[in-house]
């Protein structure tokens, strides 16, 4: 879709399903959900399609992936056990890590490596 949108093109499901070789079942649950979080537009009929609701540079895989799934990286908070503080506590950094490097990442920058590569999403 950053691509398209650059060119001022509406993505079809077909088109994103088989470039990126997912069932179109899944993927209009996963544009639907995309949809309802306010990520993307969609219009229909046979001009229709799916755009992004925002510049591609203003959405992050961070913003994808929890509005998806509901959070980047979920563990158990057992507070039992010798090293269970240690070791929450070292989930809580890697997640941090995760969560600044996600952030980083915005749809721009994953259109522009590979001019070959075709990413909707």
């Amino acid at each position: 879709m950053a691509r398209l949108q650059a060119k001022g093109e509406l993505a079809h499901i077909e088109g994103m399903a088989e470039e990126e070789a997912v069932p179109p079942n899944y993927l209009v649950q996963i544009l639907g959900e995309l949809r309802e979080g306010g990520m993307i537009t969609s219009r229909r009929g046979k001009k229709g399609g799916y755009a992004l609701a925002r510049t591609p540079d203003m959405i992050s895989l961070y913003d994808i992936v929890t509005l998806v799934e509901g959070s980047l990286l979920e563990f158990g908070q057992g507070s039992k056990g010798r090293s269970a503080r240690r070791v929450s506590a070292a989930w809580i950094e890697v997640r941090g890590v995760l969560e600044a490097k996600t952030r980083e990442i915005t749809l721009d920058k994953l259109a522009l490596q590979g001019a070959e590569a075709m990413y909707y999403i």
